[in-house]
């Protein structure tokens, strides 16, 4: 196995040192050694209880402050009727994200849990990014470990990688400035997989940060899933500047990534992490023909049907709401691969497994 240094995975970035089409090439072999022409995807539905959200991060056009116009927070009946809707499309996964609400209580985050888990335990729960895990146990005086114990036992299965950003202070600072910064996101990680509560990693890319930054961002997480091997995936996230307050301050431009960016983030991503079982292709973030392309760049995901997620959208997404089922085998068959579908850990769903 070849292992990048800094300087390596740097000159990935660069279009001159590094074309595309080498790019990859190299990027694909190392998915086919892994994956052969295998590609995942999930039956998933997002829920987002809450909009409200006192960190208000500069990168953010989902959150808002209390008593807005766009302000909401649903009910435990809204969010049990979400997650029936998630269970009668036949759904394995939800996947629970927030803003950080200042006036719910820490008990409101274990007993969502649980009473989502004991009306639907068929659902697996991916639930609560760092950020939030990190708020937790600080209103409720906890530890990250205590915190994650309880969400174990009522329930969670699995972590988001929602939060990370770019894991480089200096960019935290500008971005998501009243976040916790980022050896805290690296701790509750470390802390989830030491309980057995495996994770996905993010990298968000495409507003402020160096290409430097990006692999400063990767190389954390690479000796973080040494140490652990709790990570089951990357998932590079194009940041889309639509109606965020760094495009309203004229920190970035309103254009998006190109293509180009994309698939070399993913194929470097693919290669600069070579412990990582998978790099996903999130369509709601790329596109879905960019997304589609990146199954020949090193992604070995294509993430799942997606039903009712917010927080791209809200920032711009153009992609649809939700693809089904037979749209996302579609999508790999015609990429060459072999659709096989997954539950929130990466076992084949049995039968329901495509080839």
């Amino acid at each position: 196995m070849n292992i990048l240094n800094f300087q390596q995975s740097l000159d990935l970035f660069d279009r001159e040192k590094t074309p595309l089409h080498d790019l990859g090439i190299r990027a694909d072999e190392l998915r086919q050694e892994k994956c052969g022409n295998t590609v995942f995807f999930n039956v998933n539905a997002h829920i987002n209880p809450t909009n409200v959200c006192q960190y208000r991060c500069a990168l953010c056009a989902f959150s808002t402050d209390p008593g807005t116009p766009r302000a909401y927070r649903m009910s435990m009946d809204e969010i049990l009727a979400k997650a029936q809707e998630a269970a009668d499309a036949r759904c394995s996964e939800l996947h629970i994200v927030s803003g950080v609400d200042p006036e719910l209580p820490y008990e409101w985050y274990v007993d969502l849990v649980r009473t989502i888990h004991q009306a639907f335990p068929q659902l697996e729960i991916k639930a609560f990014t760092a950020v939030e895990i990190a708020w937790m146990a600080e209103i409720s005086g906890k530890s990250f470990s205590d915190v994650l114990t309880d969400l174990r036992l009522a329930g969670l299965l699995t972590l988001p990688g929602g939060g990370a950003e770019i894991l480089v202070d200096d960019v935290r600072r500008i971005i998501c400035k009243k976040k916790p910064m980022t050896e805290t996101w690296l701790e509750v990680h470390r802390t989830a997989h030491r309980l057995g509560i495996p994770s996905t990693a993010t990298i968000l890319y495409g507003h402020i940060e160096t290409m430097a930054q990006r692999v400063e961002h990767l190389m954390k997480l690479r000796a973080l899933q040494d140490e652990t091997g709790g990570f089951m995936a990357l998932i590079p996230l194009a940041f889309h500047p639509g109606r965020t307050p760094l495009l309203e301050l004229g920190t970035v431009s309103d254009r998006k990534t190109t293509a180009e960016d994309d698939l070399r983030m993913i194929a470097a991503a693919r290669l600069i992490l070579h412990n990582f079982p998978h790099i996903k292709a999130y369509w709601i973030s790329l596109g879905i023909q960019t997304a589609q392309i990146a199954l020949a760049y090193g992604a070995s995901d294509l993430d799942g049907t997606v039903r009712q997620e917010k927080v791209h959208h809200d920032a711009g997404s153009q992609a649809p709401e939700c693809l089904s089922v037979e749209e996302i085998q579609r999508l790999i068959r015609e990429a060459g691969r072999v659709p096989v579908e997954r539950d929130s850990i990466y076992r084949p769903r049995g039968a329901e497994s495509f080839g």
